[in-house]
C-alpha cells in the first residue's frame, strides 16, 4: 500500500469522526441494517411516514478508492431518506486489497439486489437514482457509462442487470480526469497493472460518456481540491448533449471544502442535498 493510501485512511477517519460525533438515527426513518449482498453488506433506509413503493437512491461512497464504508455514510444517507426516498447505503471492496473493477462489480450486485428485493421492501424500480462523491462519484460515473454505452460495457466481466436503469445521478465533488498528483499515486494502488496508459484510459469517465448517459446533477465548492474536474465534466456533458445542472456552492458563514454536503449539520449541505433531491424529482 502506498503512503498516499495510508494517509487517506488515517486522516479521513479523523475528519469523519469529528463530523459525525453525537449524531443518531432520526426518529422518522426506519433502517434495515447489515443485509448481505455478494461478499459485503448494505443498509436500507426508508422514511417512516411514507406508504407504498418509494423511489430509490443508491449511494456510492467516497474515500479515495482505499477508504470508507456504509457506517461512515449512514447519517448522510439517513438524511436523504428524510427527503422521501428509499436509500441504499452499501460497503464495497477497497483498494489496494481488492483491485479494480472490484468496487464496480459490487455496485452491479447492489443494482441486482434492488431489483430482486423490490417487492419485499416496496422499492419503485421505475425510479432509481444514485449519488456518488469523490472516488464514489468516479465509480458512479463509470457505472452510468457501463449502463448506457454497450461498447464500453463489453470491456467488463459483468453485465448490468436486465431492467436496471438510472433515471438520474448526482456526482459530488468528483474525480473525472484522474490528473491530480495524489490521484495518480492512488491509481497505482487501485489498478492491477499499476496504472498503465491503457488502464487509465479505461477508467477515465470522460472517455466513455455518450448521449445515452443519464441526466446529471453535479457540484463543487471553493475549497474542494477536485473542483478543477467539474468544468471538464461539464464540457463533456455539453458535447454529448446530456441534460445536466451544475451548482457552485459558496457560503459567507462556512468554509466549503471537499464533499461538504456530507456534514448534515451544515446549512450549505442542507441546501445542496435539497437541490439534489429536487433534481431527482424532476424525473419521477
Amino acid at each position: 500500500m502506498s503512503l498516499a493510501s495510508d494517509n487517506i485512511r488515517a486522516n479521513f477517519k479523523k475528519g469523519d469522526d469529528i463530523r459525525d460525533k453525537g449524531l443518531t438515527t432520526p426518529e422518522d426513518v426506519d433502517r434495515f441494517d447489515d443485509i448481505p449482498y455478494g461478499t459485503e453488506k448494505l443498509d436500507l433506509y426508508k422514511p417512516r411516514d411514507k406508504e407504498g413503493k418509494l423511489p430509490v437512491i443508491i449511494s456510492v461512497h467516497g474515500g479515495g478508492w482505499v477508504y470508507g464504508d456504509k457506517e461512515r455514510y449512514q447519517f448522510y444517507c439517513l438524511s436523504l431518506a428524510q427527503r422521501g426516498f428509499a436509500v441504499v447505503n452499501f460497503t464495497y471492496r477497497l483498494a489496494p486489497e481488492a483491485k479494480f473493477p472490484a468496487a464496480l462489480e459490487d455496485t452491479n450486485l447492489v443494482a441486482a439486489w434492488v431489483l430482486d428485493n423490490a417487492e419485499k421492501y416496496l422499492l419503485d424500480t421505475g425510479n432509481i437514482f444514485a449519488v456518488g462523491d469523490s472516488a464514489g462519484a468516479h465509480y458512479l460515473s463509470l457505472y452510468a457509462a457501463i449502463a448506457t454505452n454497450p461498447a464500453y460495457a463489453r470491456r467488463y466481466p459483468f453485465k448490468v442487470p436486465e431492467g436496471f436503469r438510472l433515471k438520474a445521478i448526482s456526482l459530488d465533488c468528483g474525480a473525472y480526469s484522474l490528473s491530480t498528483p495524489d490521484t495518480k499515486l492512488l491509481m497505482k494502488d487501485l489498478l492491477p497493472g499499476g496504472a498503465t496508459d491503457e488502464e487509465l484510459s479505461l477508467i477515465t469517465p470522460l472517455n466513455h460518456i455518450t448521449s445515452a448517459y443519464p441526466p446529471v446533477f453535479y457540484f463543487t465548492a471553493p475549497n474542494d481540491f477536485l473542483k478543477s474536474d467539474a468544468p471538464k465534466l461539464g464540457e463533456k456533458l455539453l458535447e454529448k448533449d446530456v441534460r445536466h445542472v451544475f451548482r457552485y456552492f459558496t457560503s459567507k458563514e462556512e468554509s466549503l471544502g471537499h464533499v461538504f454536503n456530507l456534514n448534515i449539520r451544515s446549512k450549505a449541505a442542507k441546501e445542496c442535498n435539497d437541490a439534489q433531491a429536487a433534481f431527482f424529482r424532476e424525473f419521477m
